[in-house]
């Protein structure tokens, strides 16, 4: 095995190999992924160039990087080099108590800081009560699909990188959907990485009943000593501070503290910042002055994935094509997944029978009729014709300027998603259209909903609208 080098000291070629891979990779993924998890990484070149070594921060941005850069990086270097090129990731040496000179610079600076010094308190394990953290809820167990990757991603960033980028992040999205899930898993990774760390999870009401006692008991300062002295304050469903004015200035107050001392805040809501009604302007301008993202309503493959793990954990086998079954008719959140889930179980084990699609259409019965009952193509159509103040004729009709063709694409997805309708169906109901175009509408909305804010609002409200 050959010694890695610092490209510092190497040849302008063996620099060039690690510099002109980055180049290209910036070109293939998304600048914000590649500052997040590329421009920070340090690397050494073997002296013959067959080998590169990455120094990574910790073991939790190196199994990430693993699974989803290596396989491309791997590539871009060996077609660099043009020939084969071993690519090793390794964790980076912790810094000891005492400060050594630094050590000579490599290829790629780091240009993330120096992660904030935390406060010196007692060792608390992950499951310590007064986190109020529920240690199962972590990232293994989180299932991952479109619907919550960008929010899964940016929250694992910040797990590693406490108190950098992403400060305040603000994850927002519908009932069930796994907000929770998600600020649980960040608390517990960063206190299984540093257990020193003062962390504390409560839900909006929590933080208004202390408030009030506070006002209540004079005991501001043991308030402030409380919620301003923390590495990390994960705080579920912030919409509930609406209209309560003593609670939006102290945690005002607790948010400037926090973000003074580099600590790192992550919030959840219902809505996106600026769509949070009755909550001052300064503080909805902090919601939205870190990264926001969103949690949609799980995909099919990911309703299936979730089903089938969630089976498991019961110690039970859900075959693939009975979970497709469910996931197609249960699609609005997690949470009601569960509950079908749960039926099913309940319904296999007292009736002493095996797990099938005929059984689960039994426990399911009544779930099932409501959701018949529910969505209708034309029940879509008109909807999406009101909201965007279209004719419903429209929707049929070959007219192509954008005011109309778009609400009639955001229909074709909905469509999809909220019906048991196929592509050459949804496009027989408008207006015998090709089941090519249909899919088209499907894949651009989708995409689209991942990035453009506005749109997915409009979405969730339309959703919202049709389920009642």
């Amino acid at each position: 095995m050959t010694e890695g080098i610092s490209p510092d000291s190497a040849p302008a070629d063996m620099q060039s190999l690690w510099l002109t891979c980055l180049d290209r990779l910036a070109q293939d993924i998304p600048e914000q992924q590649f500052n997040t998890w590329i421009r920070p990484l340090s690397a050494t070149v073997s002296p013959d160039a067959t080998k590169v070594t990455i120094s990574v921060a910790n073991r939790f941005k190196l199994d990430w990087i693993r699974a989803q850069y290596v396989p491309r990086l791997t590539v871009l270097l060996e077609s660099v080099r043009g020939a084969p090129v071993t690519l090793e990731l390794v964790l980076a040496a912790r810094e000891g108590p005492s400060r050594t000179a630094p050590a000579p610079r490599t290829v790629q600076e780091q240009v993330l800081t120096e992660l904030p010094d935390l406060a010196p308190v007692e060792v608390v394990s992950p499951a310590a009560p007064k986190t109020r953290l529920n240690p199962a809820l972590s990232f293994s167990t989180l299932v991952e699909g479109s619907a919550n990757r960008m929010a899964r991603a940016a929250a694992m960033h910040v797990a590693g990188s406490l108190g950098q980028l992403y400060n305040p992040l603000f994850i927002y999205g519908g009932v069930g959907l796994g907000k929770t899930h998600l600020v649980h898993a960040i608390g517990n990774h960063l206190l299984a990485d540093r257990p020193q760390a003062k962390v504390l999870y409560i839900h909006a009401e929590q933080f208004v009943s202390d408030v009030v006692k506070a006002y209540q008991r004079k005991t501001f300062d043991e308030f402030k000593e409380r919620y301003h002295s923390l590495d990390l304050l994960l705080i579920d469903d912030v919409q509930f501070f609406a209209n309560k004015e003593r609670t939006q200035e102290e945690f005002f107050n607790a948010f400037e503290a926090l973000l003074a001392k580099k600590s790192h805040i992550v919030l959840t809501s219902d809505t996106y910042p600026k769509g949070l009604a009755d909550i001052h302007e300064r503080l909805v301008s902090r919601f939205d002055s870190g990264l926001t993202v969103a949690i949609e309503p799980p995909e099919l493959e990911m309703r299936v994935a979730i089903l089938i793990n969630k089976a498991a954990v019961e110690h039970a086998v859900m075959p693939e094509e009975v979970a497709f079954f469910v996931a197609k008719n249960v699609r609005s959140n997690v949470r009601e997944l569960e509950g079908a889930l749960r039926k099913i179980l309940a319904y296999s084990r007292f009736n002493q029978k095996e797990i099938s699609i005929a059984l689960a259409r039994e426990a399911l019965k009544d779930l099932l009729s409501i959701q018949n009952r529910q969505i209708s193509v034309e029940n879509i159509q008109k909807t999406v014709a009101d909201f965007y103040k279209i004719k419903v004729a429209d929707m049929y009709s070959k007219k192509r300027p954008a005011s109309i063709a778009r609400p009639r694409q955001i229909a074709m997805f909905l469509a999809k998603e909220l019906t048991q309708k196929s592509l050459p169906e949804i496009g027989e109901l408008f207006g015998g259209r090709d089941h090519t175009t249909v899919l088209h509408a499907v894949r651009k909305i989708g995409a689209e909903r991942q990035t453009n804010t506005e749109l997915n609002q409009q979405l969730h409200v339309l959703e919202q609208t049709l389920k009642g």
